[in-house]
């Protein structure tokens, strides 16, 4: 059988951030992290201090704990669709220079930024305004070696079209097996359509529609497996991270989630497998 991707975690969704999420997920037996850039009401930024980013990839190296990744999750709050030649503007001009020159250093192969609440893609506007902010930083990015990926909820039609006016051979769409269901859409058909674009790494998480709770991974409503084989199917896996919320610290329930996110892991290394075998000749 294939060897299962890796399973990471991503520090905004444990209690502690950086070099200590770090050492968490060595505990934990975690094969990789995905870093929040951190920001204003995100946390310490990853780069706040000399040296920073360099200490903690050798922290993460020393302890092989892979970077998989960096988010931009502060342009949640400023918004990637903010009007040319505003401050808002500026301010993600910034965030997204900083997003790949940490990427780069941290020798993450992924960086991303979302498309929700004040940058949520919700009109044709918003749409062309995403692409036109993420076309030139998908060319830096492919420069640099870099992936640059966007996470959003848009129907499968609309995300092609995303990836299409960015037009880059480093843009990816990053896919949560969640927010896509919250949103009301189907994540198998989304995949089958979405593939050609879709990053190796994916986000694990579930949820139960209608309330805030965040049960086991694969215990909601969210149809995580289904997610899984569908992508298991169309691509290789490069990495399956674990984003339910564990901020509560409750080590046995981070323990039994984990424990379920490499299970999936190994079974999209199952199908992946199986399609690979030769078909019989009769």
């Amino acid at each position: 059988m294939s060897a299962p991707p890796p399973t990471g975690l991503v520090d905004w969704r444990l209690p502690v951030r950086g070099e200590a999420a770090v050492d968490l997920a060595f505990r934990y037996r975690a094969d990789g992290l995905q870093f929040d850039l951190g920001g204003p009401g995100r946390g310490p930024r990853l780069d706040g201090r000399r040296g920073a980013v360099e200490r903690l990839r050798r922290t993460a190296a020393a302890a092989g704990v892979a970077p998989l990744g960096v988010a931009a999750n502060v342009l949640n709050d400023i918004g990637l669709t903010a009007d040319a030649g505003t401050l808002a503007a500026a301010r993600v001009r910034g965030v997204l220079r900083r997003l790949l020159d940490v990427g780069e250093e941290l020798g993450a192969p992924l960086v991303f930024v979302p498309s929700f609440r004040a940058g949520a893609i919700d009109s044709e506007r918003a749409l062309l305004r995403t692409a036109e902010v993420l076309r030139p930083v998908a060319a830096r990015a492919h420069a640099r070696g870099l992936l640059l990926a966007n996470e959003n909820v848009l129907p499968a039609l609309h995300a092609v079209r995303l990836a299409e006016e960015v037009g880059s051979p480093a843009f990816r769409l990053l896919l949560d097996t969640y927010n896509p269901v919250a949103a009301g859409l189907d994540v198998p058909g989304l995949v089958a359509v979405t593939h050609p674009w879709l990053a190796g790494q994916i986000h694990l998480k579930d949820g139960l529609t209608g309330t805030t709770a965040t049960p086991l991974l694969g215990d909601g409503d969210g149809g995580v497996g289904a997610t899984v084989d569908a992508v298991a199917r169309h691509l290789r896996l490069t990495a399956v991270v674990l984003e339910n919320d564990h901020r509560d610290g409750d080590g046995p329930r981070l323990r039994a989630d984990l424990a379920r996110a490499r299970a999936f892991a190994g079974r999209a290394a199952h199908i992946q497998t199986e399609m690979e075998q030769p078909c019989p000749s009769y």
